[in-house]
């Protein structure tokens, strides 16, 4: 029987708060399997590692951990100060190996090595995987990108060895190649490792998915792609259910409505035969009284029954996903295809006292119902080169033409929301054709912003529910913008409010200009031209 490296029994959550997160949550993991942990935003993925790390504590529940595990988080903030050797907990070690190969053989500097003899040869083999052999280990964090810091912690896996690696969102800032040095490292590692990740190249790399809910962590044995097969199954058998009980329920109304009248002709009946027989008043009114009462009693048992598989119907409903429940109503741009929106012949950049920014100027034609991808490495000017194209930059050199339009542009902080508004009054803001206010609350219903979301403030939004408002409030004009814009969209969004963007931008018509790292949602939305940095 295979051994168990980590187990995880009725595990809950609480915030500081007392605000429950998640509860009883159980999950086992074998020596060098490899997990995929998925989950929409907020269900508590990035907690669930830091309590196996051992970074917080449960608010109920067991964890047993035959390995130490090796945790690289989402976010680097706190480490800036820190040195690459300190951020990586190996400055002092490799401190005692310098001292003791310059002849200062202590005690203490033995210690602190503890026999590793081979350790900066393992820094630098595994600093060159992972293209940073430029780097020195002095070097602080703060000085570096959000690629480079990422892969300095995915560095340190190959330096420390650990059983058990815990990865938080590890493609997130990492160009093309650094994508691909990842993939690689995943494949060939021998190490169990738990992966939260909405890159979905990546996710096909694993063993198994296990998406977490507030009360379960359902596993699937299989990949993402496996994961989405089984998902796609469990939806259709799902929406089947509704159906079914969509037409129990219409069945239950007609039933109610035919006996009710059947009843009343009943007592329509009963009512003239007395009369006819010239029956006492007292009478009359006693057959009348237990007619209603007998009528009531039909009513209310046909009320209960219909009220029952109401009941059931709403459960139905809300085991749908959310991108199951939506509806999308998004325009066309009014641009015909092939105009000319803009011409750059042979231009280039430099801030400041900067040389040029490309080795080679750029040219460039963009035509309406392009769908364009802008790709490089990290630092080659992808974002300069959009507000270039926007506007909001001109160039140093070249020529630029621009066609007038009606461009937006998505950045990654989503700029469009004004944090100062409330949900209702942001999406108010793009009421440019005077609709009532129910029309704007219906729009926000189908970008899933129901009657509790109306009031609540931008600044508190989610970064998924900040990119619904946007779409929803560019669905609200009755002609879409000429030009979607959109800078490394899916970085901050989970896989589901990802799948609701790719819905609403495969339907989009007009011009679409993408800086991404994400092949798979560039293949959905079906990119026709990428543009090379």
């Amino acid at each position: 029987m295979e051994e168990i490296m980590l187990t995880i029994q009725n595990l809950s959550y609480s915030h500081p708060d007392s605000a429950l997160l998640f509860s009883d949550i159980s999950l086992t993991l074998n020596p060098l399997e490899k997990i995929a942990l998925i989950g929409n935003n907020g269900t508590g993925k990035s907690i669930l590692l830091k309590i196996i790390a051992g970074i917080l504590m449960p608010s109920n529940g067991t964890i047993q951990l035959d390995a130490r595990p090796y945790y690289v988080p989402q976010q680097f903030g706190q480490y800036n100060k820190l040195s690459i050797g300190e951020a990586l907990g190996i400055d002092k070690k490799l401190k005692a190996l310098h001292e003791i190969l310059a002849g200062n053989i202590s005690e203490q500097n033995y210690e602190t090595l503890n026999d590793d003899w081979a350790l900066e040869e393992r820094c630098n083999n595994v600093l060159n995987y992972w293209k940073l052999s430029n780097l020195d280990l002095d070097e602080k964090l703060e000085n570096l990108s959000g690629g480079q810091t990422t892969k300095v912690f995915l560095a340190g896996i190959g330096i420390h060895q650990p059983s058990l690696v815990l990865l938080d969102e590890p493609s997130n800032h990492l160009d093309d190649e650094g994508r691909e040095l990842l993939y690689d490292f995943i494949r060939n590692a021998r190490q169990a490792q738990i992966i939260v990740s909405h890159d979905r190249t990546l996710l096909n790399l694993l063993h198994k998915t296990c998406e977490l809910k507030k009360n379960e962590i359902t596993v699937y044995g299989g990949n993402y792609d496996f994961y989405v097969s089984q998902k796609q199954t469990e939806t259709e058998a799902l929406t089947q259910d509704i159906r079914n009980k969509e037409k129990a329920l219409k069945k239950a109304k007609e039933k109610e409505q035919q006996t009710i009248e059947r009843k009343q002709k009943s007592t329509v009946r009963v009512k003239k035969k007395a009369v006819k027989l010239c029956l006492p008043k007292i009478a009359i009114n006693t057959l009348k009284n237990s007619a209603e009462r007998s009528t009531a009693r039909i009513a209310e048992v046909h009320s209960g029954k219909i009220e029952n598989v109401r009941s059931e119907l709403q459960s139905l409903r809300a085991g749908l996903s959310a991108i199951d429940q939506m509806k999308f109503n998004f325009e066309s741009s009014g641009l015909h295809k092939g105009k000319k929106l803009l011409i750059a012949d042979q231009i280039n950049y430099g801030y400041e006292q900067q040389e040029y920014l490309w080795k080679e100027n750029i040219n460039l034609q963009i035509v309406s119902g392009e769908r364009i991808a802008i790709q490089g490495p990290n630092g080659s000017g992808k974002t300069t080169l959009i507000k270039l194209i926007l506007g909001t930059l001109e160039p140093k050199i070249g020529q630029l033409f621009r066609a007038t339009g009606n461009s937006v542009y998505i950045d990654q902080n989503y700029a469009l929301i004004n944090a100062d508004l409330n949900v209702y009054e942001q999406a108010q803001l793009f009421n440019t054709t005077a609709l009532h206010e129910h029309q704007i609350k219906t729009n926000l219903n189908r970008y899933l912003f129901t009657k509790d979301d109306w009031d609540k403030s931008c600044a508190v939004l989610s970064g998924g529910e900040r990119m619904r408002l946007i779409l929803c409030c560019l669905s609200l004009s009755n002609q879409a913008p000429d030009m979607i814009v959109l800078d490394e969209p899916t970085n901050n969004l989970d896989i589901q409010n990802i799948e609701i963007l790719t819905g609403v931008i495969k339907d989009y018509q007009g011009t679409l200009l993408v800086v991404s790292h994400d092949t798979v949602f560039l293949e959905q939305i079906n990119i026709g031209r990428i543009f090379q940095l």
